[in-house]
């Protein structure tokens, strides 16, 4: 009896003193599952912060083989941080520093102070933080440079793939062209993480370009068969050439639905390229027409109201193109430059002004005094024009041109292979600008009455107390403004020279014969027809001529037109027909 109390009594005491213990061995569980987490979270895997130190002693060492690994390893984790670090070592600011006995590896970057000095300062690549000042020309500095071929090839495809992370659609869709391009199909899975999150619409379609050309390359048939029917699908620009290779280069494609998934996309692209680049061509072609139209406009208010044939309506266009030149050329060297990029709003009015007024300087002082002799004024504006090339070459030079502003620089992405540039876009806004203010102008206003009642009978006009001499130096003045406004649009897509106006001339004049004399609406039709049959033309004959020989193509077209419709294509009719 009492030993199996006694036996009780210890068993109580053995697990009375066992439960503290056990209390604490769980709680040192406990702490030492946290501290291994935390350390987990404060000492990064390898490719972030911790594992980033020791691929920099790596790259920094002597061993090629153990360089070669690490950039290998650093292309295949793609981390933006490592950005810095690789740009350093590729463009060769990246340097091993001795002092006092210990070796750091830093970065050389340059800064700017506030008064305009510059100078280096040592960055430690892993952590961004400034180490010192230098440019590592000083004693200590050893500049780390990448010392096989193989090395550099994956330092360039870490440099890639981590552009895949860029903040611009622009350098992110360039990555992921390059790394498409490339064919290393450990391109592969970047490419995937990225077009998850993708949202730009060209860069995700640059990333399924990239993907399908990469998976070409896969060991499993499905696969190579689906990214052909994939890029055939989204009209694969980049991956045209590789598809063409699969069927005409050693090693071909030796599976046989794989191969016809390849024709089907081969066909599919090709066709797709054909209306692309029509589109392309008849884009071209209209802002083209639009120049002719500015040009047209001015020439078709001049000749059909005095009949005047001024071979010096070109050269209105040159002085509308240097005016903004000349605009350009004193806001670079007057204002700051946050002020460069409104000249060219400045330039708009100006050139239409100035041009304007030499042309009404050139009505009074010499066309005034030749109505009616239309051989005279045709040699006097043809020397005239011959005046102003030389005055032009004399003062300015052989060759000069505009700078476009940033905010017209650029275009609209409308597909994969086409982009509709902005100044293009401008020069067709423009000329439908100038198109209804003329139109406002010639309907709406008194001045306009005046226009349109001395182009249909001058000499009532005059009985009925219009000034027709004013009336003619102010319309003079008015189509040669059009011309300096043409001038200013042409300069944003050409350069400037005292002969562009002799590019233009004789279009100008074709525009106007072919859509009537004096008529806006056959302005319109002509101007564009023939700046589009002149852009559809050229790369259809080809070659270095195609343009010389598109436009005596088209000049031999409307002489045969005019054979037929002498009067144009909207012929003037009542009064107007008659005092013609």
């Amino acid at each position: 009896m009492k030993r199996a109390e006694g036996s009780r009594r210890q068993k109580q005491i053995d697990e009375t003193g066992s439960a503290p213990f056990l209390f604490f061995t769980v709680l040192l569980m406990l702490f030492v599952v946290f501290v291994s987490f935390v350390q987990s979270e404060e000492i990064p895997a390898t490719g972030e912060r911790g594992g980033l130190a020791v691929e920099m002693e790596r790259i920094a060492g002597g061993d090629l083989d153990l360089q070669t690994t690490a950039l290998k390893m650093l292309a295949q984790r793609s981390d933006p941080e490592t950005l810095p670090l690789l740009n350093a070592l590729h463009e060769g600011s990246l340097y091993r520093w001795s002092k006092e006995g210990e070796v750091r590896i830093v970065r050389v970057e340059t800064v700017e102070s506030p008064e305009g000095e510059k100078k280096g300062i040592l960055v430690d690549p892993s952590t961004g933080k400034k180490v010192g000042e230098g440019d590592g020309t000083e004693e200590g500095f050893e500049m780390i440079s990448v010392g096989s071929g193989e090395g550099r090839r994956w330092l360039q495809a870490a440099l890639d793939r981590i552009k895949l992370y860029d903040p611009s659609p622009e350098a992110r869709r360039s990555a992921a062209t390059k790394i498409g391009n490339g064919g290393d199909l450990s391109g592969l899975p970047p490419l995937v993480r990225v077009l998850a999150s993708e949202r730009d619409r060209w860069a995700r379609h640059a990333m399924e370009e990239a993907i399908g050309q990469l998976q070409l390359a896969d060991p499993d048939p499905a696969v190579r068969q689906a990214a052909a029917e994939r890029l055939g699908a989204i009209h694969s620009q980049e991956g045209l050439p590789r598809l063409k290779s699969l069927l005409s280069e050693e090693p071909q494609e030796q599976n046989r639905s794989v191969r016809g998934a390849i024709q089907a996309a081969i066909s599919r692209i090709e066709r797709y390229q054909v209306w692309e680049q029509f589109a392309g061509t008849l884009f071209s072609g209209l802002s083209l027409g639009s120049i002719l139209l500015l040009m047209g406009l001015g020439l078709a208010i001049t000749f059909g109201l005095m009949g005047v044939i001024n071979m010096a309506h070109g050269e209105m266009m040159m002085v509308g193109a240097y005016t903004t030149f000349v605009l350009q050329e004193l806001f670079t060297a007057r204002l700051p430059a946050a002020y460069h990029d409104f000249y060219f709003i400045a330039a708009l009015p100006l050139s239409f002004l100035v041009a304007g007024f030499v042309g009404w300087l050139l009505e009074k002082g010499v066309i005034r005094f030749l109505y009616g002799k239309p051989l005279e004024t045709l040699l006097a504006t043809w020397g005239i024009s011959m005046i102003l090339q030389q005055a032009a070459r004399w003062y300015f030079g052989d060759l000069t041109s505009v700078n476009a502003p940033n905010w017209i620089r650029g275009g609209v992405q409308a597909t994969a292979g086409l982009v509709l540039p902005y100044n293009r876009i401008f020069i067709i806004i423009l000329s439908i600008a100038g198109l209804a203010g003329i139109h406002l102008l010639l309907s709406r206003t008194r001045y306009g009455l005046k226009i349109r009642a001395v182009t249909q009978n001058r000499d009532m006009s005059a009985c009925l107390g219009i000034s027709t001499r004013r009336v003619d130096g102010w319309t003079f003045a008015l189509g040669a403004g059009l011309a300096g406004l043409a001038g200013c649009a042409l300069s944003l897509v050409g350069n400037v020279d005292p002969e562009m106006g002799k590019t233009y001339i004789v279009d100008s004049f074709m525009v106007v014969v072919v859509g009537g004399v004096g008529k806006l609406a056959g302005t319109i039709v002509s101007a564009m027809g023939i700046g589009m049959l002149n852009k559809i033309l050229e790369p259809m004959i080809g070659g270095t001529g195609g343009a010389i020989y598109a436009k005596l193509f088209i000049l031999a077209a409307i002489i045969l037109f005019l054979q037929r419709k002498p009067s144009g294509l909207f012929p003037a009719k009542g009064r107007a027909a008659e005092s013609a």
